[in-house]
């Protein structure tokens, strides 16, 4: 075996590939686990956790410009770039769950809180990110319908492997190794996914008038952004900070949002199956604590998540039980890991995706 191979290639998921469901009617089970989700409250608004939350989250990021303010030029301004990184992500958290209506009742506000958090505080377009993200939740993992698993400079099937040639073929054949790296860059590339969706989106007045307000959102963000930075620090320290600033950020952002998808079932692109094994089978919640649930904005109750997309990020880890029980009691499979081993499982299926890209390395 030659030293490309890596340890944990040698362990396959075994829920690499999905199973096809039980014949018969489903429709009803998630009907059933909706009733019970209601009738214990957990869908109701937490307008006080999220009064705190997005207050308490403000007041950091601004004491983190206020810092940058006051300490100038100097070094040790890479410091506070890896503290905004992470406010950064904190404030995404904060859009992610205005984009799911899980903040507030009116569907204006939360877009408000949406647009606020995401397009002008961290710059990433919001109406590009939901046009997105309400996609994967519709078909998560699903080929050709998931956008979070199109090809692009990961693969994430063998089929999208196999086509590969030049430098995106030697990309697939090490993207287990590359992956961490690679997500240093995934800031940079929200910013210009972003941008070039918000140029290429087209519709009818109220579209022009939502999209023209986005794009002064995100001209404000990028201008004062770089205006901060080039004002207050000497060019080489400037350039410093945004190098560490966005790839930390990018870095934070991958790392929460990788677990939970990557590495579990996929489905082909004719596959049918119903709405509540179609969310549980291709998830994996993160085990862990309160910090745990900081640190990752709630999505490591992925399952949860998905089943109920606008239940209170709160509430999540007191619906997981239920979620969990009424799936041993219909025989759905309900998969949880430590982070570490779900980073671990991740790169197995990379490293497994691009094996059609190594036969030398193969007995």
């Amino acid at each position: 075996m030659t030293t490309d191979i890596i340890d944990w290639a040698t362990e396959p998921a075994d829920h690499a590939r999905p199973k096809k469901p039980p014949p018969g009617s489903r429709g009803t089970e998630y009907a059933a686990l909706s009733r019970e989700v209601k009738q214990s409250g957990l869908l109701k608004r937490r307008p006080g956790y999220y009064a705190v939350k997005v207050g308490a989250n403000l007041l950091l990021l601004a004491a983190g410009w206020t810092a940058f303010a006051v300490i100038g030029q100097s070094w040790w301004q890479l410091l506070i770039a890896a503290f905004l990184a992470v406010m950064f992500t904190q404030t995404g958290f904060i859009g992610h769950d205005a984009g799911h209506h899980q903040i507030a009742a009116s569907k204006r506000v939360n877009n408000l809180l949406g647009r606020v958090h995401a397009d002008l505080l961290i710059g990433l377009s919001y109406g590009w990110w939901i046009s997105k993200h309400n996609r994967h939740h519709s078909h998560p993992n699903h080929v050709d319908r998931d956008p979070d698993i199109a090809d692009g400079a990961i693969a994430f099937t063998e089929d999208h492997a196999r086509v590969r040639s030049g430098a995106y073929a030697w990309l697939a054949r090490h993207q287990a190794w590359l992956f961490f790296p690679m997500l240093l860059l995934e800031g940079l590339a929200l910013h210009v996914a972003g941008v070039r969706a918000l140029l290429d989106r087209t519709g009818g007045a109220k579209s022009r008038v939502t999209q023209l307000a986005e794009a002064g959102l995100l001209t404000a963000h990028l201008g004062g952004y770089l205006a901060a930075l080039f004002l207050v620090l000497s060019p080489v320290q400037a350039v410093c900070f945004l190098v560490v600033h966005q790839g930390l950020f990018g870095l934070y952002m991958g790392c929460s949002f990788a677990p939970n998808h990557k590495g579990m079932p996929i489905f082909a692109k004719d596959d049918k199956i119903d709405f509540l094994r179609r969310q549980v089978l291709t998830s994996r919640n993160i085990r862990g604590h309160r910090f745990t649930d900081f640190a990752l904005g709630g999505l490591n109750y992925q399952i949860e998540h998905h089943l109920f997309p606008s239940m209170p990020r709160p509430n999540l880890r007191h619906a997981q039980e239920l979620v969990r029980t009424f799936c041993a009691r219909h025989g759905v499979s309900y998969h949880e890991a430590g982070l570490f081993n779900s980073y671990a499982q991740v790169l197995r299926h990379l490293h497994a995706v691009g094996g059609p890209l190594r036969p030398e390395l193969e007995y």
